[in-house]
């Protein structure tokens, strides 16, 4: 969905001009004087994730989008976010569902879902590596369409010892993912390093663990939060479903210490459902423990490991981008500080590791 009824226009309008109001550095008093959500006039689901979309740059905008942030978003803004977001089953932060998922047009309708043929739907302040950055993401979530569905269907062949479904499936899983990781590489194409971390990354900070926003942010006007500033991590890949199903699926395990649980916390920023595919694949056994059998087929075994090496690519290539684009810049404000993550981590140690993990998984030849 592009726009909400015209009884959000005035909501709608002041978003579709979120570039112009950034530049003004007067973003708070134009989003403070916009009338009523009427909340209670959406109806569906496609209206409520446009609604979150529309809310969640305006909060963030209201937050970081003058010179000093603040630590309380005005009710107007506040009470419907909080609404929304309940409703769909997400905190009142821009995650990544708002800022890639829902966040797409095609520019031909009988086109596919890729990078040149997709523009964003919303932006802070515009310009070629804003959109690069994040239509690379929904370009690579398209890519993967087709391994998401195989990685159910490879879980289900596992589980009744379909040796030949589970090898075709394997093999898509394998297919799809290595078009992901091309997508990926593509990164630098039209996403500047500079222009990423010091115009892009700024608006999509949460407010845990961020040094500007030590007590977390005050929700006006919102009772079931009584008042109390709450902590949300910011927006991250990490709250995609692609990476933590495909663990699930291969039985990928990570050390149980704040890292791990910090991969579980992501989960809850995803759509419901997406989170819940999660937990159905970590409900059976993992393909992991059927592959290790002496009896297993060598030629699954192979394919397991070729899963296994991209995910690991995956991650060794975001962990490339992450000191690139972040870990090497010049911190200039201690809003968006160059040594955590917009989820608020320390990203290097937490990405290195995972990758390690990931790495570990390997069975080779011999290993059984």
């Amino acid at each position: 969905m592009r726009r909400l009824p015209i009884e959000f226009e005035q909501w709608e309008a002041i978003a579709s001009e979120l570039p112009k109001w950034l530049m003004s550095d007067r973003i708070r008093n134009f989003i403070g004087d916009l009338p009523p959500f009427p909340t209670d006039r959406l109806a569906g689901e496609r209206e409520l994730r446009r609604a979150m979309l529309l809310l969640s740059y305006l909060g963030h905008a209201y937050v970081w989008g003058e010179h000093s942030c603040v630590d309380r978003i005005p009710a107007v803004l506040a009470v419907p976010w909080h609404s929304v977001a309940t409703k769909l089953g997400r905190p009142p932060i821009l995650s990544y569902a708002s800022y890639a998922l829902d966040n797409w047009f095609r520019l031909d309708p009988d086109g596919p879902i890729a990078c040149g043929n997709i523009a964003l739907a919303q932006n802070f302040l515009g310009g070629a590596d804003e959109e690069w950055f994040i239509l690379i993401h929904v370009d690579i979530e398209a890519k993967v369409a087709a391994a998401i569905v195989a990685i159910s269907r490879a879980h289900a062949a596992s589980a009744r010892g379909n040796d030949a479904e589970l090898q075709f499936n394997l093999e898509t899983i394998v297919e799809s993912m290595a078009q992901a990781y091309s997508t990926l590489t593509r990164m630098p194409d039209h996403c500047d390093p500079y222009i990423y971390f010091h115009r892009v990354r700024p608006y999509i900070h949460g407010w845990k663990n961020n040094p500007t926003t030590p007590n977390g942010m005050i929700y006006e006007g919102v009772a079931e939060y009584d008042g109390k500033p709450q902590t949300f991590h910011g927006e991250t890949g990490a709250q995609s479903s692609i990476i933590p199903s495909l663990d699930a699926l291969l039985g990928v395990e990570h050390e149980s210490d704040p890292l791990k649980e910090y991969l579980v916390a992501m989960r809850n920023y995803m759509p419901p459902k997406h989170r819940a595919f999660i937990a159905a694949l970590e409900s059976g056994p993992p393909l992991r423990n059927v592959v290790k059998q002496g009896n297993c087929p060598p030629i699954l075994r192979q394919l397991y490991d070729e899963c296994v090496s991209l995910v690991e690519r995956f991650r060794s290539l975001h962990l490339e981008y992450a000191a690139t684009y972040i870990f090497k810049q010049a911190q200039t404000e201690a809003s968006n500080p160059s040594a955590i993550g917009t989820g608020g981590t320390p990203f290097m140690k937490y990405l290195k590791k995972h990758r390690d993990e990931t790495t570990q998984h390997l069975l080779g030849e011999g290993d059984s």
